[in-house]
This record gives structure tokens, C-alpha cells and sequence, in this order.
């Protein structure tokens, strides 16, 4: 290669910056040698390529014929090499313009002099017939033909007549023209598309339907400044080189439906190799992007003049050569960017392709280009848009886990993707030891294992997950571990153990091993912590925890392990291990004899117990309320020793004694009634004198020894509740006979009796309080006793008239029940039987009942005495 070798041997004056993107490569097809030949001179002046068939027209009127070979190189691109089949000149004096090959028809259209030749693609031999057009200044071909004919193209010429658009079908050996159209200006360039023509006119734009002869202003611009550019890019769209130095891309509605692409003020042809839109100017060729409108890519290539592309494949040439630009594959060119950190020009890229690679390969490949994205975006600390593209992008979480060291369980199977989707060995590389990095690392991991365990991405390694996750959380001293541990997890306990043994997170270690069925592991470790063995501040209130964990154990053998340790920490909260056990495994599982035997060293622990057993359960078992009774009566006797009894109030546990004395019917009466004799408990000595049904000496204690009269009030309804009214009269009356015996204290006694009668009047019988009461007392200190006496009275006498009014009112009912019968006849004969024992009347004596039925005197009067035989009715 001689005088034009330079265009493809410059790379130093590739003016691109550190961000363009390699999308092409240059590489020759035709030397000027293999042209030229002997011949000094060869002028191109334009090219068609259709399959492996590269044509050359010159500017001597020679049509040149070569045989591309493409050679593809490991690095993705590839070479050619052209070999010269044929040349023809065509007959003229004026230079080929345009090639246009027609490959269904095996025909070559050539335009020279204003004239279109067809000849044939492999020999270059005119038609037989010598069919051509006249009078054409350009010509396009109608890549969407609306003719239907498959064996013909349909041609749109620039005629040589002034404002004239020319539409022909093209056939093998002959041509038809079918529409002439006039324009509003001489046109330049056209495309064609369908009914629709794109053209360049001398001041604008314009789309035109040649169906209907509606025309679309689309922009203006100046020919004398620049040169048009129309070229259809696909079904109904249009590239145009508009003014400002811009591409624009219009469809046949007139509108754009893409952003246009920044190119060269002197843009000589533009190209289309999707997503690239490929321009040329005097020195460059530039690559820009359709999906982001950015310039990737700045080729230098002085003194080019032609810029085509056929299929896919892109043809530049200057008037000396033929080159073709060779495309890198995409995924090359993504992975480029993306090694470039370049996240939003490869994913645009990546979707971009989607038309050019099929469906499964394409995701495939999209997956993974997202996954690598999303390792960029981590490294770079931005982590919302790394989890977007993570999750997007499907990624197996494990390739995460595994940048961060022991995360992963040692018996984990993952190896990494091959190829790898980054180029870090783990956190400390990728961070370069930064401490802060990498805990703004570790926090995402947290974060987003956190949220995807329980989603599809988990499927099959929630193991490797979940422990990883613990170890985080256990490392970081996060709240979330427990959170874990207490919920359903896949957590690997010999990983997860050793982890939290070595973060000291003791407590979470039982957690763990509760989780996984070793409860006495997890008791053990937990009074390991209590007993100070071990130190672990997770919980202030572990002790109670322990013994709220023991409680709702299923485990009888773990609970007596541990009953004494938590009854010997503190017998109130240790003896909640028996007292707040679920009722129905209380009822199965554990004895209270043998829990009160294991009690009788912790005093404070039994009476709890007892009193769940007596109170809480109500178990109605003599020994039970017996011995909860003795222990209150010893505490009561130990808390009054050394005091003087008269005049101190009741203790708490006092007020219980009383109330069980008072309450329960199942304790040995007797045995505390020894008990207390002498101890100085007159309260508890009434109670229980009450229980033997000795009221006398019950009131005498109340109204003599304690002078406590409200006591004694208190007592008689006591005593008298669920009994007959006349059992609570002999008791009030018991009390009255009491105040109003003379003595030293006859004042406050007779005060007492005079309440006693005004508060309770309905008890007394008031004929006999009459009588008793001594003639000196005033009726005003009586007046609310005998108010209610009177009215006792009136209201015993009215019922009584009233129920006697009612028992005359039934019996003049059952004598009217009477009349009727009397005064109804009953026939017998021998043929009736006995509705009792089915045996005939032998006399004329029967008994009838209301009913009507008929029996025997001897069988009623058996029925009488035994009421549990059959009878045919209840009254006679």
C-alpha cells in the first residue's frame, strides 16, 4: 500500500479521550494496487457489497467485480482479503455514480451518464435485451415495495426533468415505469420507503406519500452550504443530516421518535450499524450512539468520500481504496465499558442488543452483565444501585458472601463464576484495609441478606446465607441476632457456634443450640453466664429468662436438673418453674407430691406453691389446704413472737390465714385448733370454733376478747350464707342474747345490740326481740329496727294472703276438673283392659284418669305406693 497507507497507521492522532469506546475497527478490502493494476490512475467513486460481492465503480466508467473472503481473529474482529473477478467498461466518457445490486433478480443496476444499466452480478454482461432507464440524476431501491411482485424491485429515480420523482419496477430483462411525481423544489436525495419518499429539496426537507401526494415539512436547510444526507435506517424511519451539525432521525409521520446524534458540521455519508450511527467528514469517521446519543468512538480516515453500509457491514472508501469498518461484538464492547467502570453505557449498550441476539442467549448475557455492573457499583460503595442490579440481575448471593472472609460455611460447595464477575479476591483488597469501607460493606451484606432470605433468591442456600448472616450480625454486635435466632433459620450450628463462642455472644449460643433440640446444652450455657463462669451482658434478666425457659420446657428430666439451682437463686421467682407451668402439662406430667417434697427445703417456695395449688388450681385435697394453713399459722406465730399481740395489726400472711380458715372445708380443723390454743389469735380461734358450729364460743371470743362487734355482725352472715333463714335468725338471736347480758361493759354492749337490730331488722324475729329487750329503751333508739320489724310484718302477712288466694284459686280448679268428670259417663264391659296390666274388668269398680284411662283399683293403688311404674296418668 503506497500514498494513502497513512489513514489506517495513525493511531496517534486518534483525538478521542480516555472514554471513548472501541466499537469498530478499520481494516482494508481493496488496495489500490489490486485495483489499479497497470493503470497509473483509478478514481472510485462509489461501491455496492451484497453477500460475498463487492462492486467498484470508477470514475473511468469501469465497473469492477471482487470476491470478498472474511478471516475472523481471535480478538473478535476480523480481516478480508478481496479477490478481482471481473471489470467492465461500460461504453461512456463519464464516471459509474451509483451500484445498486438487485440479488433476486441477479441483476446489477449501474448509473452512468444519466443513464441506469442492468447488467448481470456475476458476468457484468449488459441485458439482452438492453432494457434501461433514462434521464436519472440518483437512484434508491425501495427495500419495503408495496408492488407484491417478487420478481421485480421497484426503483425511485431523481429525474434529469425539473421537480420530477420517477417510480419504476425493475424486472430481469425489461423495465416499467409506474408513477411520475412532482415535488414543490428540485430534489437532491431521496429514500424511499414503502408509498412514503424522504427528500432533500434545494431548502428542506420533506416526507411525501406518492399514494396520496400528502407531503410533511420536516426541517429546512441550506444545499449550498452542505451536502443532504436522506438514508432509510429501518421500516419507516429516516436519517437526515440536519442543521447545527446534528442527525436526525425522522419517521414517514413527520416526527422523531429519537433524540438526534451530535456529528461533524461537514458531514460528507452517514451509516447505520445498530446501535451505532456511523458519520463521515473530511478527516474522522465518528461512532455515536442511537440508544444515548453520545459520540463513542473517533476514527481518523482523511480523504474519504464514500460511506455505505450493506446488511450490517460497513464500507468506507477514498479514491484510492476500499475499507471496511469491522464491528467488535457487543459483548466485548459492554465488557469494555464495563472494565472502563462504565456501568451506564454498558447496561444501555447491553439492552440495546437485544434485537441482534436471541431471546435465551440474550438474558443469559444480560444477567450476567447486570451481576458484573452491580460488583462495580458495590466496589464504588454505591450500594442502592448495586442491589438494583444484583437483584435484577439474578445474582447467586454466594459470589457476595464470598468477597467477605469466613462468611461462608466451611462446608459450603460454592466456587465462584468462571469467568469471575470481578476482579477482587476479597473485602481487604477490594477496601485496601480501609476500616470504614469496609464496615459500610459489612452493613450492606446485612442489609441485603436480610432482605432476601426469605425471597427466591434464598432458594437453595438459605444455609449459607442465614449463617452468614449470624456471623455479621454477631460480629457487628447487632440487635438482629437475636431476632434470628428466636425465628425459623438455617443457621449451621457447628459454623455458627464456633463463630459466637468466638464473639463471646454466649447467650445467643444457647438461642442456637434451643434451635436445634439441645436445650440442656442451652440450660448450661445460660447458668453458666448466671453463676458468673462465663461473662456475657446480653440480658440483665437472664436468671428470670432461665427459669421462664425451664417453665415452658417439655423436658421433665432438664427441669429437675435445674430446679434446685433456680430455687436456691431466689424461691419466689425459682418455684415459677412449677407454678406457671401450662395447666394441661401440670395436670400430666408433674406431680404436686413429688414438688413439695423437692420444696420442703425452700420454705418461702412451698407456700407459693401450696397456695397455686389451693387458690390458683382450687384442688380439693385435705393435705394440700392443711398444710398451707400450718404454714401460715407458723410464719404468723414466728412473725408475733417477742411483740405484744394485743393491739398489733395483721400481717399480710395473717390475712391470708384467716381468709383459707374462713374460705376452705378441707383443712383438719382440730389440728389447728391445738395449734393455736394459747398463741394469742382470737380471730383465728372464732374462725375456727365457727367451723365446729360452736357460735357461742365463737361470738364470745369476738364480742368479749376482742370487742371487735362488726367482727361479729361479720360472722353471723358469714356463718349463715347458703343456710335457711331460720339458721341465721338462731344466730343474730345467739348475738342480741349476748349484748344484753349484764356486766361491766352492759353500756357499750347494749349500744352494740341496738346497732345490731337497726342494721339487720329482716334477721330478727321482732316478737321475741320484744321481749328481751329491757323496758328502758326508748322506741327513737329503735325506731329503724322496728320500722323494718313492721314492715317485715306487712310484707309476711300480704304474701301469705296472696299465696292463700292463690292455693283457693288451684283448688277451685281441680274441683271444676272434678264437676266435669263427675258428669261425664264411662262405659265397661268385659272387653276393656286394664291400661296398666292389660287384664280385663271382672266388677264394676275401676279407677279413671284424667286422661280417660281406665285401671284397676288394685293397680292404682300399686302405682301409689311404688311410683316408679308405668301408669297411664299423674292425677285421678
Amino acid at each position: 500500500m503506497t500514498g494513502h497507507s497513512c489513514l489506517l497507521c495513525a493511531p496517534a492522532q486518534i483525538t478521542a479521550d480516555m472514554m471513548s469506546t472501541k466499537a469498530f475497527t478499520l481494516v482494508s478490502a481493496v488496495e489500490w494496487e489490486l485495483l489499479a493494476g497497470d493503470k497509473e490512475r483509478v478514481h472510485i467513486e462509489c461501491v455496492e457489497c451484497c453477500g460475498k460481492n463487492l462492486y467498484v465503480g470508477t470514475g473511468d466508467c469501469v465497473v469492477y467485480h471482487f470476491l470478498l473472503e472474511e478471516r475472523a481473529l481471535p480478538t473478535g474482529t476480523a480481516t478480508f482479503s478481496a479477490t478481482k473477478q471481473l471489470h467492465r467498461h461500460l461504453g461512456f466518457r463519464k464516471p459509474v455514480s451509483e451500484l445498486r445490486a438487485a440479488s433476486a433478480l441477479n441483476r446489477l443496476l449501474v448509473l452512468c451518464d444519466n443513464s441506469i444499466t442492468l447488467l448481470n452480478m456475476m458476468s457484468l454482461e449488459p441485458v439482452p435485451s438492453g432494457a434501461r432507464i433514462k434521464g436519472a440524476a440518483a437512484l434508491a431501491l425501495n427495500e419495503n415495495p408495496v408492488s407484491g411482485d417478487p420478481f421485480c424491485v421497484e426503483v425511485c429515480i431523481i429525474s434529469v426533468k425539473r421537480r420530477t420523482i420517477q417510480l419504476f419496477l425493475v424486472y430481469e430483462d425489461r423495465v416499467q415505469i409506474v408513477r411520475e411525481v412532482s415535488t414543490p423544489e428540485q430534489p437532491l436525495a431521496v429514500a424511499v420507503d414503502g408509498h412514503f419518499l424522504c427528500l432533500a429539496l434545494t431548502t428542506q426537507y420533506i416526507i411525501l406519500n406518492y399514494n396520496t401526494g400528502f407531503s410533511q415539512d420536516l426541517f429546512p436547510y441550506c444545499s449550498e452550504e452542505k451536502r443532504p444526507i436522506v438514508k432509510r435506517i429501518g421500516r419507516q424511519e429516516f436519517l437526515l443530516a440536519g442543521p447545527g451539525g446534528l442527525g436526525m432521525f425522522a419517521t414517514v409521520a413527520g416526527i422523531s421518535q429519537r433524540a438526534p446524534v451530535h456529528w461533524s458540521e461537514n458531514v460528507i455519508g452517514a451509516a447505520i450499524c445498530f446501535p451505532y450511527v456511523i458519520a463521515l467528514d473530511d478527516e474522522f469517521i465518528t461512532v455515536h450512539s442511537m440508544l444515548d446519543q453520545q459520540q463513542k468512538q473517533t476514527l481518523p480516515f482523511k480523504e474519504g468520500h464514500i460511506l455505505q453500509d450493506f446488511e450490517g457491514r460497513v464500507i468506507v472508501a477514498t479514491s484510492k481504496g476500499v475499507y471496511i469498518l469491522v464491528p467488535l461484538p457487543l459483548e466485548k464492547q459492554i465488557q469494555d465499558l464495563l472494565a472502563s467502570h462504565r456501568v451506564e453505557e454498558a447496561l444501555v449498550l447491553a439492552k440495546g442488543a437485544r434485537r441482534n441476539i436471541p431471546k435465551e442467549k440474550f438474558q443469559v448475557m444480560y444477567r450476567r452483565i447486570l451481576q458484573q455492573a452491580g460488583f462495580i457499583q458495590f466496589a464504588q460503595l454505591q450500594f442502592l444501585e448495586a442491589k438494583e442490579l444484583f437483584r435484577s440481575g439474578q445474582l447467586d448471593v454466594r459470589e457476595l458472601i464470598s468477597l467477605y472472609p469466613f462468611l461462608l460455611p466451611t462446608s459450603s460447595s460454592f466456587t465462584r463464576s468462571h469467568p469471575p464477575l470481578h476482579e477482587y479476591a476479597d473485602l481487604n483488597q477490594l477496601t485496601q484495609g480501609d476500616q470504614e469501607k469496609m464496615a459500610k460493606c459489612k452493613r450492606f451484606l446485612m442489609s441485603y441478606l436480610n432482605e432476601v432470605r426469605s425471597t427466591e433468591v434464598a432458594n437453595g442456600y438459605k444455609e449459607d446465607i442465614d449463617t452468614a448472616l449470624l456471623k455479621l450480625y454477631a460480629e457487628a454486635d447487632h440487635d438482629s441476632l437475636l431476632d434470628l435466632l428466636v425465628t425459623e433459620n438455617s443457621c449451621l450450628l457447628t459454623d455458627s457456634a464456633a463463630w459466637l463462642e468466638k464473639h463471646k455472644k454466649y447467650f445467643a449460643l444457647g438461642l442456637l443450640y434451643h434451635y436445634n433440640n439441645q436445650d440442656a446444652a442451652a440450660v448450661q450455657l445460660w447458668v453458666n453466664i448466671v453463676n458468673g463462669d462465663i461473662h456475657d451482658s446480653t440480658r440483665s434478666d437472664l436468671y428470670e429468662y432461665v427459669v421462664d425457659f425451664l417453665t415452658y420446657s417439655l423436658d421433665q428430666e432438664l427441669v429437675w436438673k435445674y430446679a434446685d439451682w433456680v430455687l436456691q437463686k431466689s424461691e419466689e421467682v425459682g418455684v415459677q418453674v412449677f407454678t406457671k407451668r401450662p395447666l394441661d402439662e401440670q395436670q400430666n406430667s408433674f406431680n404436686p407430691d413429688s414438688i413439695i417434697t423437692c420444696l420442703k427445703k425452700y420454705p418461702k417456695a412451698l407456700v407459693k406453691y401450696l397456695e397455686h395449688l389451693v387458690i390458683d388450681r382450687r384442688l380439693q385435697k385435705e393435705e394440700y389446704h392443711t398444710h398451707l394453713a400450718l404454714l401460715y399459722l407458723d410464719k404468723v406465730l414466728q412473725e408475733r413472737s417477742g411483740t405484744n399481740s394485743k393491739g398489733v395489726e395483721a400481717t399480710e400472711t395473717q390475712v391470708k390465714l384467716q381468709h383459707l380458715l374462713q374460705k376452705s372445708d378441707l383443712y383438719r380443723v382440730h389440728i389447728l385448733i391445738d395449734r393455736i390454743r394459747g398463741a394469742g389469735l382470737p380471730m383465728e380461734s372464732a374462725i375456727l370454733h365457727g367451723k365446729l358450729e360452736e357460735h357461742e364460743e365463737a361470738l364470745r371470743i369476738l364480742v368479749h376478747e376482742l370487742q371487735d362487734f362488726s367482727a361479729a355482725e361479720d360472722y353471723c352472715l358469714w356463718r349463715s350464707e347458703g343456710r335457711d333463714p331460720p339458721y341465721r335468725q338462731r344466730l343474730f338471736h345467739t348475738l342480741l342474747a349476748m349484748y344484753l347480758q349484764p356486766g361491766p361493759t352492759a353500756p357499750e354492749l347494749a349500744m352494740a345490740a341496738a346497732d345490731l337490730l337497726n342494721r339487720h331488722a329482716a334477721n330478727f324475729d321482732a316478737a321475741r326481740v320484744l321481749q328481751l329487750l329491757p323496758g328502758g329503751w326508748s322506741v327513737q333508739l329503735l325506731r329503724p329496727f322496728l320500722t323494718g320489724a313492721v314492715r317485715n310484718s306487712v310484707h309476711a302477712r300480704r304474701t301469705t294472703q296472696v299465696a292463700l288466694g292463690l292455693a283457693k284459686s288451684e283448688n277451685l280448679i281441680y274441683k271444676y276438673d272434678k264437676m266435669k268428670l263427675k258428669g261425664s259417663s264411662v262405659q265397661l264391659s268385659d272387653k276393656k283392659l286394664c291400661q296398666m296390666c292389660q287384664n280385663p274388668f271382672c266388677e264394676p269398680v275401676f279407677v279413671r284418669y284424667p286422661n280417660g284411662g281406665l285401671v284397676h283399683t288394685h293397680c292404682a293403688a300399686s302405682r301409689h305406693t311404688n311410683p316408679s311404674s308405668p301408669g297411664p296418668g299423674t292425677r285421678t
